[in-house]
């Protein structure tokens, strides 16, 4: 429960971090603000001569010291500690953040309630040995393993619940214990025990609120440009840092102790402070009259200087203890920085058993001969290296303009450079790896070579390679050389890029055991004229001729107008198919559904699972016992095969309740129908039914298509509708819409196996007009199966082609809006290339055309003869479609 409440906490300071910190700082500001309005106006050495404090000398001067130095080395420690968990600065400077604001927050609090602070000096090692670093460190370790802007609150508010609870406990337990030293009666301690629970208070609360606001604001204002992983990222896996914090936990019983102790000191403070008469001579505050009467204000004076020159130089006359602690500092920061990395570096050799190696020396030795020779052609040599390499994101040595430049698109040398793996020395044997890989160190400690020896022996799955080490790239590349050494050619990655590729939108989301991208040639077809608006249409292919050819029946219909298109059905649909024990049963199911009443109880169940999906219709069929329910709903601007899913398993529960016999035997019963050509989507729609046409002038007819109005009709009749119906065809009375549909889909991110319904179209052709000289074309296209969110379109390529057409995401007006434009484009684009294919038949010019754009001349044999345009007819019938 308090864990919760903690997240929760976490949760809004991370997502709000602009209001916890001005409204931190306007408190504190208004505290110190306070302290000069309110507080006395009398400042010794500067305005009033006070009798001078009794100096310590002899051992209370070098017990003094020594607690100085004390408290500047174990900040020391603390750095040196954390350097162990792979960052030199970032998350000690975090820790003493933590610490200054703690400082700044205690000082103003001092200053208001007019505490005395004469002693105040002494305390301040104190304060240093109180505040743990640690746990400011543990928040920042957590919030650095985020990739993301959603990833960072959430991981700071999954550290609060971890950290909260137990601060908030050693909090309370600080400030009691420490408070006892407060009724003592011995001034100095009194002075050095009220400055300590202040503190510790103070402390929590900056930790509490300040502290996480400035860790999430500087982490999501240290984004890269694209607003993905931050500039600090820590190469980390989440699940492994949190596991970490976990086991850190503190012992119920002894927080339980700590429970009970709190309450016992709750009750020596009320009988101390209020269960009687305070003793003579002190005060509330306690401190003696006698005290006060020696600390005690005597002669007022004119200051000689302003107040800010007599903090200056109070500020620089220091001690032999303060120049004894400053050296300290200063020594074991130039040792920190200099010298206790060469140390780390000593211990890493050592731990990974990696002796230093000649700078021209192959660092692949291990690999058997044999292996090495097949895979010189695939991987080049590793990188050479003193050791194995631990990279964590502090030690990043690119610029931001080489990381910026590393996430675009690159030349093509870049693209296809051979695969680079760390260095590595002969692996050490698989006991002591897997030890290595459950420790605290992790992957990042191993070598390839031990990685891929522990994929072998089944302890690393090879498909969760990229989780497991929390690197993407370093799991692509051990897989393409694990895959490598089973394949036949060794070459066969040569040409398969891998590098320069936003894996982290793939994980999870689009594809799996990845072992690189295949880039795919994109063109532009355009402008196309759609209801009065122009759009430049990026096309996916590899088949020449596909794109110069949409092209031209882009421009011969911007030239008569454009294209009007209207979106005549919206629906996605699921079908499960279940099961009952006789016909008699299936029928009442089915006649169940028919009521409105009842459908309404489903449908509130089937909407229920989204914010954006709602079940229109339930269409039903029975064969026998068995019933298929074709669930029809919109989705938005998502494609919305898995929104429906969702929704139609939710809807069989209500079923289920209402027939207790009834057996879902799959929620897809192939009565959908997905990504199969069938009936019911050409005739009922699936997706965005859409509907084009254009009035092509007889003028463009014959001078952009090189045709005639009349050969088009005629050659449309007899190949598209009579041809298609002859051949049996479903949804295919059309020239080549899936060449179009297919090109626009691998360009904008959608799912091109749904090319096989989507691409369902019927290509209608008239002579209208005066004399009927002009062409009316249409296209009725009724299953288009589209979104502009999910699924493919978060590819940061796919992404930017819909950008391209303004359509990227949701609209932000009208839910679905987008997705039915997109769907409306394709279907515009699809009349075009109809358009142009249809007049190059009709003339004759689709050998000719294809023959210039779509017949490479890099793997013709030497051997055979090019082709000419002098080759007779027979010759060029050879090359179909």
């Amino acid at each position: 429960m308090l864990s919760r409440v903690f997240q929760a906490y976490g949760h809004v300071c991370a997502a709000h971090p602009w209001e916890v910190i001005v409204g931190t700082i306007t408190l504190t500001s208004c505290l110190m603000s306070m302290s000069l309005f309110t507080g006395h106006d009398k400042i010794c050495g500067w305005n009033y001569v006070c009798s001078r404090e009794e100096v310590p000398h002899g051992p209370e001067n070098i017990f003094l010291t020594v607690a100085r130095c004390a408290a500047v080395l174990y900040i020391y420690i603390q750095f040196r500690n954390l350097r162990k968990s792979g960052s030199n600065y970032l998350l000690g400077i975090a820790g003493m953040f933590t610490i200054f604001s703690s400082f700044v927050f205690s000082s103003a609090v001092v200053n208001l309630i007019q505490a005395d602070v004469s002693g105040l000096k002494d305390a301040l090692p104190v304060f240093l040995l109180l505040v743990d670093i640690k746990k400011a460190s543990a928040l920042a370790k957590l919030a650095l393993s985020s990739k993301s802007e959603m990833e960072i609150k959430d991981h700071i508010a999954q550290g609060m619940s971890l950290i909260g609870p137990t601060m908030t406990l050693d909090a309370v337990v600080e400030t009691l214990v420490i408070a006892l030293g407060t009724l003592s009666g011995i001034r100095q301690v009194e002075i050095t025990s009220n400055f300590a629970w202040l503190s510790v208070v103070t402390n929590y609360l900056a930790f509490m609120t300040f502290y996480p606001a400035c860790l999430a604001l500087i982490l999501e204002l240290s984004r890269d440009g694209h607003g993905g992983t931050p500039m600090w990222y820590f190469h980390q896996k989440f699940a492994k840092v949190l596991q970490e914090e976990e086991e850190k936990k503190p012992n119920p019983v002894i927080q339980s102790i700590k429970v009970i102790m709190s309450a016992g000191l709750v009750l020596v403070h009320a009988h101390s402070r209020w269960g009687g008469e305070p003793s003579e001579g002190i005060l509330s505050d306690g401190l003696s009259q006698l005290d006060l009467d020696t600390l005690g204000l005597q002669q007022e004076v004119t200051p000689d200087q302003s107040l800010w020159q007599f903090y200056l130089l109070s500020a620089l006359q220091m001690d032999t203890d303060h120049v004894i602690m400053l050296a300290l500092a200063a020594f074991l920061t130039v040792k920190y920085i200099y010298f206790d990395y060469d140390l780390d570096t000593q211990i890493n050799l050592i731990n990974n058993k990696v002796s230093p190696r000649p700078e021209g020396e192959d660092c692949t030795m291990g690999i058997s001969t044999s292996t090495k020779e097949v895979e010189d052609d695939v991987i080049s040599t590793a990188t050479k290296s003193r050791h194995a390499s631990f990279i964590i994101g502090d030690d990043d040595s690119s610029s931001e303009s080489e990381k910026e430049s590393k996430e675009t698109q690159t030349e093509l040398n870049d693209l296809f450079k051979p695969l680079t793996l760390r260095a590595s020395s002969p692996p050490r044997d698989l006991e002591e790896c897997k030890e290595i890989l459950n420790s605290d160190e992790g992957p990042d400690e191993l070598t390839d070579e031990e990685i891929m020896l522990l994929v072998k022996d089944k302890h690393i799955p090879s498909y969760k390679l990229e989780n497991i080490l929390g690197d993407y790239k370093r799991g692509v590349a051990i897989r393409r050389k694990l895959v490598s050494r089973t394949l036949a050619s060794a070459s066969a990655f040569k040409n398969i890029p891998y590098d320069n590729y936003q894996y982290k939108y793939v994980d999870g989301a689009c594809c799996e055991n990845v072992i690189g991208y295949i880039p795919v040639p994109v063109g532009v077809a355009g402008p196309l004229l759609l209801n009065n608006r122009q759009y430049q249409v990026p096309m996916a292919t590899t088949e020449g001729a596909l794109v110069a050819s949409t092209n031209r029946g882009c421009r011969a219909l911007s030239m008569s107008n454009g294209v009007s298109s209207v979106v005549i059905g919206d629906s996605m649909t699921r079908a499960p198919v279940v099961r009952l024990p006789d016909a008699c049963k299936a029928s009442q199911l089915k006649r169940w559904l028919d009521i409105p009443q009842n459908f309404e109880k489903v449908k509130e169940s089937f909407d229920s699972t989204s914010r954006f999906c709602r079940l229109q219709k339930i269409q039903t069929c029975q064969a026998g016992r068995t019933v298929y329910l074709r669930f029809i709903a919109l989705t938005g601007d998502a494609m919305g095969m898995n929104m429906v899913s969702k929704g139609s398993e939710r809807a069989l529960r209500v079923l289920h309740k209402q027939f207790p016999d009834m057996e879902t035997m799959s929620v897809s019963g192939n009565y959908c129908t997905d990504k199969k050509a069938s009936a019911i989507n050409w005739i009922e729609g699936r997706g965005k039914s859409v509907v084009c046409e254009a009035t092509i002038p007889a003028s463009v007819v014959q001078s952009i298509l090189k045709t005639n109005v009349q050969s088009l009709v005629d050659l449309n009749i007899s190949k598209n509708l009579i041809g298609s119906a002859m051949a049996g065809s479903v949804g295919g009375f059309n020239a080549h819409a899936a060449n179009v549909v297919a090109a626009l889909f691998i360009a904008t991110g959608q799912d091109p196996a749904q090319t096989v319904t989507s691409a369902n179209c019927i290509t209608l052709m008239e002579a209208v007009g005066k004399d009927r000289g002009d062409l009316y074309i249409s296209c009725t296209m009724p299953s288009i199966e589209v979104g502009t969110v999910g699924g493919g379109t978060i590819l940061p390529p796919q992404a930017a082609c819909l950008q391209m057409l303004g359509l990227h995401g949701a609209s932000d007006t009208s839910p679905g809006q987008n997705a039915a434009e997109l769907a409306s484009v394709i279907c515009a684009t699809v009349l075009a290339g109809e358009l142009s294919l249809m007049s190059a038949l009709a003339a004759g010019h689709l050998v000719k055309s294809h023959l210039k754009h779509n017949r490479s001349q890099l793997n013709v044999i030497p051997s055979l003869p090019t082709v000419k345009e002098d080759q007779s007819s027979s010759e060029r019938t050879k090359i179909t479609r």
